[in-house]
């Protein structure tokens, strides 16, 4: 298997199929956005943290999405209270801005309880986990390791990889992210210590430029949304990861979410 394509030619172009049309990432992100929520769904669903089925629709278009409302956060010891769904956000704008698209379109909006995360939910088979997958994946996961390192993601579980019908893998639940103390936790750690292929260098290297425009849209939001010390210790990251050149590895503490699934 070729593990150095470009992130970008994966054979999956970043449409969704909504409505009986193929539809961009902004026109989904205009959607979730400003369109009309019709109905619930259904509520509680998986997690720590109240999420809500919706229902979404615009004049063209209609979609289901996950809404994590703020005012449904579990309080937790080590994250601020009520920001677990900007991270979800600004989990989801990394992924953009590193051109891989891990994360399904994410917004932040009004619902039904108040502020919120909406992200667009992906058609997938439940039953399927990381922990199925097999070596035809080497390629996606590669990508998840360095984006969850990133991300400083505390809480990779098998059951936070989505696989769609066109076999591309999503990831969700990104609120334990951008910790400024080290946090990663994740079951995903096959590539410990092994080269980072260049081509994925390449875009973490895009991304430390668009962290570095004063002013600039990812800069912007992190900004807004996280501490100072939050987006230095992102900035370390991106550099740490580029000047090793390898992916991470297991620390001191806690490197498995629990429960794994």
């Amino acid at each position: 298997m070729e593990a150095d394509r470009s992130s970008r030619d994966l054979g999956f172009p970043v449409h969704f199929y909504l409505c009986d049309q193929w539809v961009d990432v902004a026109r989904v992100e205009s959607l979730l956005d400003a369109g009309e929520v019709e109905r619930v769904v259904s509520s509680a669903l998986w997690g720590s943290n109240y999420a809500v089925l919706l229902s979404v629709r615009d004049a063209d278009l209609s979609a289901l999405a996950v809404y994590k409302p703020r005012r449904g956060e579990r309080p937790l010891w080590d994250f601020p209270d009520g920001t677990l769904y900007l991270r979800e956000f600004l989990a989801y704008q990394v992924s953009k801005a590193l051109g891989w698209y891990l994360v399904p379109p994410t917004v932040v909006r009004e619902g039904p309880h108040g502020v919120g995360s909406v992200q667009l939910f992906i058609e997938h088979d439940p039953q399927v986990t990381y922990f199925g997958l097999d070596d035809s994946f080497v390629d996606q996961l590669q990508r998840f390791a360095v984006f969850d390192y990133l991300v400083n993601n505390a809480d990779r579980k098998g059951g936070h990889v989505l696989l769609d019908p066109r076999g591309r893998l999503w990831g969700i639940d990104h609120g334990l992210t951008f910790h400024a103390a080290p946090k990663l936790r994740t079951v995903i750690w096959e590539f410990a210590g092994q080269p980072v292929p260049a081509s994925l260098l390449r875009d973490v290297g895009c991304l430390r430029e668009a962290l570095l425009v004063p002013g600039g849209s990812l800069r912007e939001q992190l900004d807004r949304y996280l501490s100072g010390r939050e987006v230095q210790a992102l900035q370390n990251r991106v550099e740490r990861l580029l000047a090793s050149g390898v992916f991470p590895s297991p620390g001191v503490g806690p490197s498995y979410p629990w429960p794994p699934v």
